[in-house]
């Protein structure tokens, strides 16, 4: 009996790997949009702070620069760098179906990365004098370090709220962080203005609206957390387990840590050495909105690496290495790509 007509009727039920590059670019770009809209709208609430600083004086807008470059190379890029080990926790057990999981690794996480910023904010505690010694001009390193004094209390919402973040993206709720993200910073905007204008705070007002703002993101995505239906699984409240394993996390968290900073750190050096010049009031204000305004643009891939990454660790998870191959090409176009 010839089976031919048989195969030739099921074949078409198969999808073709063109159907199959497809699909997965659709999920791309569903998954990408709010991600790349996040970053640029957290972004946006350090850009807005300096921008109100800017209208201060040409020295509140070199201090704030500044202090700002310090705090990203020794604090911000650090943390964000170890939280993105979420990244590959995370999105490996929701895609194992280990649902449970997410929530310890992101408790686990916060732990971790609350430890650290220990030393971080008495780095920043001392900014002044670190800038001094790095032979910045005296009345800038002054400014600065009193701007980085009121950057210590974002902190407390900084840790968590990445977290946060990496814990929803992870499972592919983009659109909750997305929207809280784009309501922080209209609210940013008020909030900076209270501080710096109406409270009479100046530059140290935008420094502490940073706070402010990351609070209410935070508080935002907590409750979405706890009150939506989407995290039931995934979310079952505070663990000890959290506490466990601590330093096979910090194993991880350090070498994702230095693949963002050797890349960050590159940049905001240049605003570190810019204090140098002769006039450097003038030349890091200027090279510091050059720096924000690129900054801004960068998340675009930053946002898209984001996705890229939540794609591939959910399909490792689940036991599906061609998917995830073939996620990673969609990245990188047709490149073939070695995982």
């Amino acid at each position: 009996m010839d089976h031919k007509p048989c195969a030739a009727v099921l074949e078409p039920l198969l999808p073709s790997p063109a159907e199959g590059k497809a699909a997965e670019a659709k999920r791309l770009m569903r998954l990408a949009g709010p991600i790349v809209a996040s970053c640029v709208l957290q972004n946006v609430v350090s850009m807005a702070s300096i921008i109100f600083v800017g209208h201060l004086g040409e020295l509140h807008l070199a201090g704030a620069s500044l202090a700002t470059s310090l705090a990203n190379v020794t604090g911000y890029s650090l943390l964000t760098g170890m939280a993105s080990a979420l990244d590959t926790l995370c999105g490996q057990a929701f895609g194992a179906r280990q649902h449970h999981l997410l929530g310890v690794y992101k408790q686990r996480a916060m732990v971790v990365l609350g430890l650290a910023c220990v030393p971080i904010a008495v780095v920043w505690a001392c900014a002044g004098r670190i800038l001094l010694l790095l032979g910045q001009d005296p009345q800038i390193a002054a400014e600065a370090g009193a701007y980085a004094r009121w950057l210590v209390p974002s902190l407390a919402a900084y840790v968590p709220l990445q977290c946060h973040v990496r814990f929803l993206q992870t499972q592919s709720v983009v659109l909750p962080v997305a929207a809280s993200c784009g309501a922080t910073a209209l609210c940013h905007v008020l909030v900076c203005w209270a501080l710096v204008y109406k409270a009479g705070m100046g530059s140290k007002g935008a420094a502490l609206s940073n706070g402010v703002s990351y609070a209410v993101n935070l508080v935002v995505l907590a409750l979405y957390v706890r009150l939506s239906g989407a995290c039931r699984e995934t979310w079952k409240g505070f663990s000890r387990e959290a506490f466990k394993d601590l330093w096979r996390f910090a194993e991880l968290a350090w070498p994702s840590a230095m693949m963002i900073c050797l890349e960050w750190w590159s940049f905001e050096v240049l605003v570190l050495l810019s204090g140098l010049l002769p006039n450097p009031q003038l030349e890091t204000s200027v090279l510091s909105i050059c720096l924000n305004t690129g900054a801004l643009l960068y998340m675009i891939p930053l946002g898209l690496t984001y996705s890229i990454s939540t794609r591939v660790s959910n399909e490792l998870g689940a036991g599906q290495p061609q998917a995830a191959k073939m996620a990673a090409k969609r990245r990188g176009g047709d490149r073939d790509v070695h995982l």
